[in-house]
C-alpha cells in the first residue's frame, strides 16, 4: 500500500512512518521539514510541503492509497495564529482524496473531543478541554465533523495523554463510549493509525485509545 503520513517529521507522525515501513508499505513523509525525520528506508519518500496550502496537500495525496493525518502545532501559538489549524488542512486533504479517488483516511484527534468529552474526569475536562487547550479541542471538533461528513472510509483515533514509551500493542480500543486508560504511548497510537488504513474493522468509527 502507498501511504502518505501528514505531519511526519516528529512525534506520532514519525512513528507512523516507521510503523508503516516496517509493515512493508511505501510511505511518503509529508511535512514542512521532512529532513527532521531520522529514518532511512528504500520505500521512504520525503516530501516538503505545507498542510495549510491546498496545492501542497494535492501533491501529497496524488498517487496514494491511504492518508494518515497526524499534523499538529508544537505550541498553542499555532492555534492562536490559525484557529483552524487541524480542520483547514484536513479539509484540503479530503477534497484532494475525493478528486483523486483515494478512499482510506485515518486521523489523529484526541480523547475529550465530541461525545468522548464525557469520558474525562472533571479536572481534565475543566482544566484542559475547556481552558488550557480550548482552541485545539474546538478545532478537533471541526476536524472530526469534516471527516465524518466526507463520505470516505475514515477512522478517527482519540488517544488520551501521549507518552514516549515503546509500542506494547496491548492497548485498549473502544468504539463505544466507555472509559479507557488515560495515557498511551505515541508508538501505540502510530500502530493504530496504520492498522486503521490496513483493515476495515474501524471504518467510519471514532475509536477511543488507551494503554
Amino acid at each position: 500500500m502507498r501511504i502518505v503520513v501528514m505531519g511526519a517529521s516528529q512525534g506520532t507522525g514519525a512513528l507512523a512512518v516507521k510503523t508503516a515501513l516496517e509493515r512493508g508499505h511505501s510511505v511518503t513523509a509529508f511535512a514542512r521539514s521532512p529532513e527532521k525525520l531520522v529514518l532511512e528506508h528504500p520505500k521512504l519518500t520525503r516530501l516538503k510541503g505545507d498542510f495549510h496550502q491546498r496545492s501542497s496537500v494535492d501533491e501529497a495525496v496524488r498517487g496514494q492509497d491511504a492518508v494518515i493525518i497526524t499534523v499538529s502545532s508544537t505550541s498553542l501559538k499555532g492555534f492562536k495564529e490559525n484557529p483552524n489549524y487541524f480542520s483547514q488542512g484536513t479539509g484540503y486533504a479530503i477534497e484532494a482524496m475525493k478528486a483523486q479517488g483515494v478512499r482510506k483516511l485515518s486521523v489523529l484527534s484526541a480523547l475529550g473531543t465530541g461525545e468522548s468529552r464525557r469520558l474525562l474526569n472533571v479536572i481534565a475536562e475543566k482544566l484542559l478541554v475547556s481552558f488550557l487547550l480550548k482552541l485545539p479541542f474546538e478545532d478537533h471538533e471541526r476536524q472530526e465533523k469534516l471527516v465524518r461528513e466526507s463520505g470516505l472510509d475514515w477512522v478517527i483515533a482519540r488517544p488520551g495523554r501521549l507518552t514516549d514509551g515503546p509500542a506494547r500493542k496491548r492497548y485498549v480500543k473502544k468504539t463505544a463510549l466507555e472509559k479507557v486508560p488515560f495515557a498511551i504511548s505515541r508508538a501505540d497510537v502510530a500502530d493504530f493509525l496504520v492498522e486503521a488504513v490496513e483493515v476495515d474493522t474501524w471504518v467510519r468509527q471514532a475509536v477511543q485509545l488507551g494503554g
